[in-house]
């Protein structure tokens, strides 16, 4: 209630099951009122009400677009080991999904924090529950934001975790770590550096590429050229976070230019308005993106 009146200057009073907005201006009385029926959309469809959701209604109003939310209401993607229903929590995240669901190859493309790897991984998870595929396979490039490799202790395997540490992240959340383990040890789920890849043809697998701004045009190449039969594959990355050497070009970048418009890859960009972490992240995506429109 604070935050709608915050934002459009008005009263909100609830009396039993009746609520009252009231104020000088009506247009954003009306707006207001329409926020709340998202607001209640949102909380049919099984949602929380919280903060990061009343400023999403907030943000489809002001494009007049909210009737747009009720696209929300569908079906969760899959349920984590400790029962939590995972379901798109924005439109753009429900058409990221619809496209994973209805593409061989999809590129997401967007700012920190909109999901792109998590909902990757969900969707790969219902996938091989649905015995849609026999392997879950997700990889990311071990490129170095600063440290060197070489000077981190341990084997070689050891060296790469630090960097797919959000993939463990996932699958654990999703599945319990006792049965990723089980999966691990019998083949069904790899997680490997972008490396491990050269040479393989991957048949009957959901195969995510996390991170891939940090590829060249290189291992981008050899990564999609890897499609096998009854296979998906999912490629995600942020092209604002790119930590190549100077001079080398981003593979991810080169790929969303190259395979516009081929059939069956879809290329998907979040905005900020995707983003479902602290708002503070999205002022942090706009005020960066300020900076960079202003050094063109």
């Amino acid at each position: 209630m604070r935050l709608i009146e915050h934002e459009y200057g008005v009263a909100v009073v609830v009396r039993d099951q009746e609520l009252k907005i009231t104020g000088e201006d009506q247009e954003k009385v009306d707006r207001a009122a329409r926020a709340v029926r998202s607001l209640i959309t949102l909380i049919g469809a099984g949602e929380s009400l919280s903060d990061q959701n009343v400023r999403y209604c907030m943000s489809m109003v002001a494009e007049d677009s909210e009737e747009k939310v009720a696209r929300l209401a569908g079906d969760c993607i899959c349920i984590t080991a400790k029962g939590k229903p995972i379901k798109p929590k924005t439109v753009g995240q429900r058409t990221y999904c619809d496209n994973i669901k209805n593409n061989t190859v999809t590129i997401g493309v967007g700012p920190a924090g909109t999901g792109k790897t998590y909902l990757a991984v969900a969707m790969a998870v219902t996938a091989f529950r649905a015995q849609q595929v026999n392997r879950i396979i997700l990889t990311r490039p071990a490129v170095e934001a600063g440290e060197k490799l070489g000077f981190l202790p341990g084997d070689l395997q050891q060296k790469v975790d630090p960097y797919l540490r959000p993939l463990y992240d996932a699958l654990f959340d999703m599945l319990g770590a006792e049965t990723y383990a089980r999966y691990v040890e019998r083949g069904n789920i790899e997680v490997a550096p972008l490396a491990y890849m050269r040479g393989r043809t991957l048949d009957d697998s959901f195969i995510i590429l996390d991170e891939a701004q940090n590829t060249t045009g290189e291992q981008m190449k050899m990564f999609l050229t890897r499609l096998g039969f009854n296979s998906k594959m999912v490629i995600t990355g942020d092209v604002t976070q790119i930590d190549l050497p100077d001079g080398k070009r981003s593979g991810l970048k080169e790929a969303v230019r190259v395979l516009r418009g081929v059939e069956d890859i879809a290329i998907f960009k979040f905005t900020e308005k995707d983003v479902v972490r602290h708002k503070l992240v999205q002022d942090i995506i706009r005020a960066y993106e300020r900076a960079a429109k202003a050094r063109q």
